[in-house]
């Protein structure tokens, strides 16, 4: 499985999906931030209304402790929430404004995110890895998609492991969410669908029910 980000300084990534039979790959398009310059890391002084260190120490403090639903101060939306990434390439900065360094870029269009923390436009994010950081908010959407861990996931037409297989998905393939009971999942990928165990899946809460 090729990685699903990469450091600044590396150059390309590719990326390999198998639903079935079917094989997908996407080479990333360029999405750079509002207002970035092309390539741009990190600015001399800081831009108007930039945040402070002590402003973005609070701000990442504000990640909830574990079984406390917190909301956020900006979108009033819980923390932590997952979402997805809308752009194919992303940077994610050390801090809440485009004055802080660019540490990572996210390289998947619609790779599910974890929000932790809010700041004025900018949202802390981190992924399957914990890995993260801060984006703009434009970069990221609602839209609910999963990650498969495990290295081939059956699928099943029903949310029952004694029900048939209809497709196999890939370790790191990324899944449209659906339905959710306690358990399982409806997934879709490749244009494949059925349900998975919630334990094969990253970007779903283990008490979370969707209808």
């Amino acid at each position: 499985m090729r990685p699903l980000r990469k450091r600044v300084l590396a150059l390309s990534v590719s990326f390999f999906a198998i639903a079935g039979v079917l094989t997908a790959s996407e080479t990333p398009q360029s999405a750079e931030e509002p207002g970035e310059p092309r390539q741009q890391t990190a600015q001399a002084g800081p831009e108007p209304g930039a945040a402070t260190d002590t402003q973005v120490a609070v701000a990442a403090s504000e990640a909830p402790p574990a079984q406390v639903q917190q909301l956020g101060p900006e979108t009033n939306l819980p923390l932590p929430r997952f979402v997805s990434m809308k752009s194919d390439r992303a940077h994610v900065r050390r801090g809440p404004s485009t004055t802080h360094r660019v540490d990572w870029e996210f390289l998947r269009r619609d790779m599910p995110v974890e929000v932790v923390a809010e700041y004025g436009h900018w949202r802390q994010i981190r992924d399957h890895d914990g890995v993260g950081g801060w984006v703009h908010y434009v970069l990221i959407s609602g839209n609910r998609t999963v990650l498969v861990e495990d290295e081939m996931l059956d699928l099943h037409f029903q949310p029952s492991s004694e029900s048939r297989v209809v497709a196999r998905l890939e370790q790191g393939v990324i899944a449209d969410l659906g339905k959710c009971d306690r358990d399982w999942c409806r997934v879709a990928a490749g244009g494949q669908r059925g349900w998975a165990p919630k334990t094969s899946l990253w970007g779903v809460t283990a008490d979370e029910i969707r209808d």
